[in-house]
């Protein structure tokens, strides 16, 4: 097994990174750590709500032992957010350290071909790169320097335990072979629809993809975003049984790394790329929409078993955050910074809020949100809400958005919720820290205009700072109410 860094010396230098502004030359890390370079290992879920994860508060009996077993293990944060809730910007985020507007992937394109990336930045370091499944959400290609490229097909379409764990194995066993550290970025594509055992799997692929286990109806938890009908209740458990596998996934991929003996000197990341893939979670700017279960697991640095309930961090934070890791300059441009200090059990100041946003759907079509959230509030901007234009995304496939549609007939309850979700309104306020779900919008109870004003200059700051191009529009909308 290998030795792991002189962990103390490193930790040091951490702390100077936080307070001085200055990072590691290629050269000295090796002098100022006394071995390798760490290995990274990026594990991400396709679609899974942050509250799904058994330590975020999920009820279902051992629905995720294994990411739970990786908490355990290292640190979990309770405020953790991707930038962008829908699967390639959210990705183009993660890897270059940038907001869509500042990239150039705002929806299903490739990034702007002169913005460095992380896998460029670690070729250069040396670093082997992989990739399983998910690969066509970072483009183009050649800007991501793969090494090692296993697509889902080779993977049982994303969700086979099994195959992750045989490629996973062959990739670390290569990278011991070459003598150089390596970044996997393993990712499952469970729980994305379809979901396991459904019609809608059924409809497309003509077959089922076996999973161990089946969440039943009965045990099964109702989002308090959705209602507890039949068909709701029915893909709800679809979902988690997708839920399970995943976990199998990072389980596999975890034992691959263990069985080649690269545990202790491999920085383990764990996340979702955005909500579930259910009405008011994905493809928005809510709380279920970008909030992720983000863990992370480095033996001697993070503290086993600790959460982090101080500070928020983010999506653009990852590039940042893995280049101090590895004792690599930082790349000019990107919005986020490192939370290695975090990692360390230090206080960082400037993250007691996330910016998030949203552009469009995989099928093009522009939705324009921007949201500011902090442990209490969350405050949304719905650009293209204008009474007549009618929200559209993937979620409203299969039998949840049907179900309600159906039910909203006879219940007004329910019918007022699908009114909310298809029209919007311009502008949303909630106490996220009592209505996690959203479902009480505060935007025109006058008890919350000052908190409603504040926020919206906070956003608008950071539009303006960001060179978003919506800031104009934005800045019309404040001023003409």
């Amino acid at each position: 097994m290998e030795t792991i860094i002189n962990r103390r010396d490193f930790l040091k230098k951490c702390g100077a990174i936080a307070a001085g502004g200055f990072v590691l030359s290629n050269r000295s890390f090796e002098v100022h750590t006394g071995a390798k370079r760490p290995n990274f290992l990026f594990i991400t879920a396709d679609d899974l709500n942050y509250n799904s994860v058994g330590v975020y508060s999920c009820g279902i009996s051992e629905i995720t032992p294994n990411i739970d077993r990786l908490a355990t293990e290292g640190m979990r944060f309770a405020h953790a957010h991707i930038t962008i809730s829908v699967c390639q910007p959210s990705r183009s985020v993660l890897m270059t350290g940038r907001y869509p507007h500042r990239n150039g992937a705002e929806g299903f394109e490739p990034i702007d071909i002169n913005v460095p990336t992380l896998q460029e930045q670690l070729r250069k370091a040396g670093y082997i790169n992989g990739i399983m499944c998910k690969n066509a959400h970072l483009a183009p290609r050649e800007k991501f320097c793969w090494d090692y490229y296993i697509i889902a097909s080779d993977l049982g379409r994303g969700r086979d335990p099994a195959l992750y764990y045989q490629n996973a194995k062959t990739f670390f066993e290569n990278a011991r072979a070459a003598g150089k550290p390596f970044f996997l970025n393993a990712n499952a594509a469970d729980p994305h629809r379809p979901f396991a055992g459904s019609q809608q799997e059924q409809n497309k692929w003509k077959t089922n993809i076996p999973y161990s286990r089946k969440i039943t109806r009965e045990e099964t938890e109702i989002p308090g975003f959705l209602p507890d009908i039949p068909d709701v209740r029915q893909e709800v458990s679809e979902y988690f049984t997708s839920v399970h596998r995943c976990d199998e996934v990072v389980g596999s991929v975890l034992r691959a790394l263990k069985d080649t003996g690269f545990e202790d000197n491999t920085l383990v990341m764990f996340l979702s790329d955005n909500g579930m893939a259910f009405p008011f979670a994905k493809t928005n700017c809510y709380l279920n929409s970008t909030k992720t279960p983000w863990i992370v697991r480095w033996p001697g640095v993070v503290k086993p078993g600790t959460v982090d309930t101080d500070h928020f961090i983010s999506g653009i934070d990852y590039m940042p955050t893995i280049l101090n890791a590895a004792g690599l300059p930082q790349v000019a441009g990107m919005d986020g910074t490192s939370f290695l200090p975090e990692l360390a059990g230090q206080k960082q100041r400037g993250r007691d809020k996330v910016f998030t946003v949203f552009h469009e759907t995989s099928a093009k079509r522009r939705f324009e949100m921007r949201c500011v959230q902090n442990k209490t509030y969350g405050y949304i901007y719905n650009a293209w809400s204008d009474e007549q234009t009618v929200f559209k995304n993937e979620s409203q496939s299969g039998l949840t958005m049907n179900a309600m549609k159906e039910a909203a007939k006879t219940d007004p309850y329910i019918a007022a919720r699908v009114q909310m979700f298809l029209y919007r309104v311009p502008e949303e306020l909630y106490n996220f820290a009592e209505d996690p779900d959203a479902l009480h919008n505060l935007a025109d109870d006058p008890v919350y205009k000052e908190q409603l004003n504040l926020m919206r200059q906070e956003l608008l700051t950071w539009m303006e700072r960001t060179k978003d191009p919506l800031a104009p529009a934005f800045r019309d909308f404040a001023l003409s109410i």
